[in-house]
Order: C-alpha cells, then structure tokens, then sequence
C-alpha cells in the first residue's frame, strides 16, 4: 500500500476505506461458505502507479488502519491455504460446548445451537461430516455426552478424537438427517428371515437371544424413539415392538416376585431414563431407569454389531439394567461408569438384595477399545435369597489394518473372556464341596472382521465356547411355553446341571449406504445336552397345555409320571445350523 504516492492525505483514507470494504466482507464470506476463490489481490502488490513525492507523514488513524488491512491479508492468506483441505476445514472446527451422547450413537456430537464459521465453513463441503455431526466416537459401550443448551466452553469430547465406527456394538452411523438442538430422533427396523435345517414343524427356535422363529420373515425389533438434549438435562426412549416384545420379558424371572406385572409394565420399552450432565473434567453423566448394559460386547440391537447371532458369552449376559449408573469421564480417553441396579437383567429384585457393577472403558488411540464390566453382590435367583452372583466380562478390539485405498480397506478383531459364579443357597463357587454343587461360568469368544470396497462389503468369522454348570444363565427353551420364572421339567436348571457349548458363525455384509446393512449369516451352534429345536418342535400336539412348568400328558392320560407311555416330550437336539438373513435399518 505504502508504494503509492499522492499529495493529500484524503486520498489515502478514501483508499484504505475501499480496501476495509472490499477484504473485510470477502473474508467473513469465505468463513461462512468455505469457498475456495482466491481473495482479491492486495493493490501493494503490484501497483502500476509510477513513483511521484515522498508523501505526507501519516496520521496515527491513518496507520492504525493501513498495519489492520494488513493483519486482515494474512488472515486471508492463512485460512485460504486451510480450505485448499477438506480434511483441515473439517479438522479446524473447534470444539463445541459438551452436551449429551446418546448410548446408541444417535446424539450428534459437539452440537449447538449457533453454528461457528469454521464449522459451517466444514458443512459447506459435499465430501466432509461437519464436525457437530460426527458419531464415530460415541458407541453404546463408550459415551454419552449431553448436547447442552447453554454456551459454556467445554474441556475435548471423550473419544471424540478418532473414528470408532469400525467397533462391534457400535452404530456405524456417522450423521443423523433429523437432529435439531432439542431432539434426535432415532428410528430402528431389524427384519429377519431364519433358515433352520433342522425344520422344527413348529416354527420355534430356542436357546437365543436374537433368533426365535424358523423359515418365517419375523419383525425382530422395531423401535422408535430418540434422545432429548437441552440446558444440561438428558432422556433417552426407546421402543421395542416386534419378537423382542415378547421374548426379552420371559427372560426375565423377576416379576414372578410380588405385583404389578412388571413384564407387562416394560414389554415394549427397550431404553428408557432422564438424567443431567456435569460439566466437570470431561463431562459427568447422572441418568436413572432402563438402560444397556453391554455385558458381553455386543449390542442389544444388531445393527450395531458384525453379527446377527453372537456367541453365547453375549447371548447369555444381560441386555439390560434396571437402576442408575453415573458415567464419569476423566479423560478424553477414559470412562468410568458405576452402577446401581435392581438385578442381573430384571426389572426387580429377585430376592432382597440389588447388585452394583461398574464398566471401565479405555481407548488410547483410535486402533484400540479395551473394555471391563463387573458385576458382583447380586442375589439373582428367584427365591432362592443368599446365593449371591459374581461376574466379570472383559473384550479388547483392535484395529490391525487400515487403507481405504486398498479393495481390503479395513479389517479388526475382538476377544471376550467372562467368568463367573455364585455361592450360597445351597451352591459353592470353589466346586463340589458341603457347601453345595460347583456353580460357575466360564467362557470367550473371538471374531475377525474384513470391509471392502470402502466399507461397503464386510466379512466377519468367530465364535466361542462357555461352560456353565448349574445352568443358571442358560436360556430355558420355550417348552410349552415355559419362561425364567416357570422353568421346565422336561429342561432343568438345578444345581450342579451340566451344560457346555460351542459355535462358529460366517457373516456378510452388504452396506449400501451408513442407514442399512443386507446381512446373510451361517450359525453352527452345538452343546452337550439335548438342546435345541429338533424336527418334533418344542410344542405339544393340541398347543400348550396346562401351566408352563409341568408334563404334558399324552392323549387318554390324566396323569403324567415321565415314563414315555403317557408323557409328551420335546424333540431336543444337540446341535442346529442355521442361515439368518436380516435386513437392518438405522436412522
């Protein structure tokens, strides 16, 4: 600027005023579009004006103006540079007040309610998730964080510094298309059609969590609902419509204890609680009611998951709990989460006495999830009060590969071990001994999966083993419609009973697009005792009969001793396969 030369300082302030005019309103554009025009050329930069007198002294308004348009050229200079990258526009949106995660991943993260340059400037590129609407860090496992609605300055999210939509349990969702300050909504559809080779003439099929119909197209899981957000205060729904309506409840033995109906009271609430979160460290979250639980790995819904049918450690561990948890976050790395619950995966206490547990989740970079749950005082036997329950449930998962430029861009395994006990009420954890018959669980499982084409195909192949004697978190077949509370003759539970399993499973998976996945799915599932839907079914001849926990008696007889003149019996097997085939929607 200083190049020209002009007798009268009226002339150089009409300038200035041209140039404040014409870079100031060109900047805060390109702050509020990203656009990537160069800024126009400073007329110091080459000036055709030929050199005249030495010009008059400045004024100091006069350079107080002239040293400001040059701060805003380098200003200029420096973000254009930053735009030429969509990674380092995405990159450059700061960190946006610390609000609420949803535990399912819908809860966008970092999101306010005024939108600053640097991230509008990231949404204005086609091919960047604005940085307030990244979930790759929040997994049912790991966070949630509260979008707040007050402005306070917050310390980094947790695991909000890489992607971890790679993680079993985890949606692989990246955006939500109805999120607003107030309210994501969360819509999930899990449609199935299963495949059994063993052609149970009644359709049913026992021993799983997931899977509960043969050779039918059932609604697995419909749900509904979303997470609330604002001024710090938190609450999460959920619906559960379809099989998991009915086949979660009869699980549950708890509200055989006293009144109310408590299976009728939650049969179609999968998630449901309201809490407030702390802006303390990284963010402290106090929420109470029906929540996941995460024993085992897996997620309750699976879309979340690289698997249909999860091994039996995830099969036979709790889904949910009833209680408050607090979920402290020291770090951006770590959390903490103690819990307060009514019971292993029950909506009451089955005796007088609640359980605690805890879950430690660490991720040190973006490659690695080490996570812990523990579970310990419960006394979770129906009637059975002093046969007190301990478990611990523990996974690692790493990401080993990673080229997105490679047909094989990613690929990832996971390993869980779980042990357990209970002792007490007439059972030991040591092993047989006066004190009662061994009452344990051991078991692991271990997947490896594969993404090609850009995450667009994935190929995942595990399975495990568990040894649980005592069966006490073994699924009771629906015999007769037998339930946890009915339990069953012709499939029993006491003390010391052995039972030890084992399966394999190949999945694959077509991801057209981060709301759907195509999955097809191969389970061999084998165990030690009769136990799985044969060709005979699990039903007797004229329907169910009589109460859920008695013999059925064959036409002609009025009493039933057992003996195979007189009684019905279930055609259990020792082994099944299985092809699932499920379509899987996620919004």
């Amino acid at each position: 600027m200083r190049a020209f030369n002009h007798n009268g300082s009226i002339f150089r302030l009409f300038f200035v005023a041209l140039l404040c005019a014409g870079v100031v309103p060109n900047r805060l554009l390109a702050d509020e579009k990203d656009t990537s025009s160069p800024p126009a050329k400073s007329a110091s930069a080459k000036s055709d004006v030929p050199k005249m007198a030495a010009p008059a002294p400045l004024t100091e308004r006069e350079r107080w103006l002239l040293d400001r348009v040059e701060q805003l050229e380098k200003r200029v200079a420096e973000l254009e540079t930053k735009s030429s990258s969509p990674a380092a526009a995405a990159a450059a949106a700061p960190s946006t007040p610390l609000g609420s995660l949803s535990p399912t991943a819908p809860a966008m993260v970092g999101s306010t309610a005024s939108a600053t340059p640097s991230a509008a400037a990231a949404e204005a590129n086609s091919n960047v998730i604005p940085a307030e609407k990244v979930l790759a860090a929040v997994s049912p496992q790991a966070t949630e964080k509260s979008k707040s609605g007050g402005g306070k300055a917050a310390a980094s999210e947790p695991f909000a510094f890489a992607d971890f939509t790679w993680l079993t349990g985890n949606a692989r969702t990246k955006e939500s298309p109805m999120d607003t300050k107030f309210f994501t909504p969360e819509i999930r559809a899990d449609v199935d059609y299963v495949y059994d080779f063993n052609h149970p003439k009644d359709n049913t099929i026992g021993g799983s969590s997931e899977v509960f119909r043969a050779n039918e197209v059932q609604v697995t899981q419909l749900g509904v609902g979303g997470d609330f957000h604002y001024d710090n205060v938190r609450a999460r729904l959920m619906t559960q419509f379809g099989l998991y309506s009915q086949t979660t409840p009869r699980n549950d033995a708890s509200p055989a204890r006293g009144q109310w109906n408590l299976d009728n009271a939650y049969r179609y609430l999968s998630e449901g609680y309201g809490g407030y979160h702390f802006n303390v460290m990284h963010g402290i979250n106090v929420d109470a009611g029906i929540f996941m639980s995460y024993i085992g790995l897996f997620s309750y819904y699976q879309f979340d998951n690289w698997t249909y049918q999860p091994s039996y450690v995830s099969s036979n561990t709790p889904w949910f709990f009833n209680g408050v948890r607090v979920q402290i976050f020291p770090t951006e790395h770590l959390k903490i989460e103690p819990w307060f619950v009514n019971g292993w995966q029950s909506y009451g206490r089955f005796n007088s006495r609640p359980g605690i547990g805890v879950q430690i989740l660490w991720r040190p970079n973006g490659w690695l999830s080490v996570l812990g749950n523990q579970y310990a005082l419960g006394e979770d036997a129906l009637n059975t009060p002093g046969r007190v329950r301990y478990h611990t449930d523990d996974s690692i998962q790493v990401k080993y590969y990673d080229n997105p430029e490679r047909f094989l861009d990613k690929a990832a395994f996971s390993l869980t071990g779980d042990m357990g006990c209970e002792h007490g009420g007439g059972v030991s954890c040591a092993g047989n001994s006066a004190k009662g018959p061994k009452q344990s669980f051991l078991g692991y499982m271990a997947y490896n999966r594969l993404w090609f084409d850009r995450d667009k195909y994935g190929l995942t192949l595990g399975g495990g083993q568990i040894n649980n004697p005592g069966r006490y978190l073994v699924l009771l077949p629906p015999i007769n419609g037998a339930t946890a509370a009915s339990g069953t003759p012709y499939f029993t539970e006491n003390p010391g009973d052995p039972y030890k399993a084992w399966d394999v499973s190949g999945t694959f998976d077509w991801m057209p697009s981060q709301y759907i996945t195509f999955r097809w799915e191969y389970n061999h599932r084998a165990a030690n005792v009769p136990y799985f839907s044969g060709s005979g079914g699990v039903t007797p001849p004229g329907g169910n009969t009589g109460t859920a926990g008695s013999l059925v008696c064959l036409n002609g007889f009025t009493t039933c001793n057992g003996s195979p003149t007189n009684t019905w019996f279930p055609d259990l097997r020792k082994s099944e396969n299985r092809l699932n085939m499920a379509i899987l929607v996620k919004f």
